[in-house]
């Protein structure tokens, strides 16, 4: 019997570790108030840099309701060094294929599209701010739920 509580520990233990290892190194999710992204908006993350060795996989992760009216959102990546630099680039994440077919994740009412940045090195130890600005013409969109940023150590 003591046998079988030792293994049942161990497994325990195993499993524990094996779930903690896929954690996120950093996620933070802004909800849009009244699921409208204003223009004047601008959604922001602070990620700490503590080994500028090190690889990351970023996430960006829109979520709409199946009542959004546009087939793309196209958005701005600004990115602030911890040295005060700054970067903006564009970005368009598809919501629907030409045919109007959702082209993420489709749960009940709510459309999930992730825009992946696979293996990026930061050059130097920091924060570094990531702000998103909408690019739309509109003032606003309606039917944006929230916006998600991961970002994951590659091992």
């Amino acid at each position: 019997m003591s046998q079988k509580r030792n293994i049942l520990a161990l497994f325990l233990v195993l499993a524990t570790l094996v779930s903690c290892d896929n954690a996120a190194t950093y996620k933070k999710t802004y909800a849009f108030k009244n699921k409208e992204w204003q223009q004047k908006v601008k959604p922001s993350f602070v990620f700490e840099v503590k080994d500028s060795t090190k690889v990351y996989d970023f996430a960006l992760t829109i979520r709409t309701t199946t009542d959004y009216k546009f087939s793309n959102l196209w958005l701005y990546w600004n990115t602030t060094t911890p040295q005060g630099e700054k970067a903006r680039e564009p970005f368009e994440i598809k919501i629907a294929d030409p045919e109007g077919r959702w082209v993420g994740k489709k749960t009940g009412t709510l459309v999930e599209n992730t825009l992946y940045f696979k293996r990026r090195k930061m050059p130097t130890n920091g924060k570094y701010v990531f702000t998103l600005e909408q690019g739309i013409t509109n003032t606003s969109l309606d039917q944006l739920l929230d916006v998600t940023l991961s970002i994951d150590e590659v091992k």
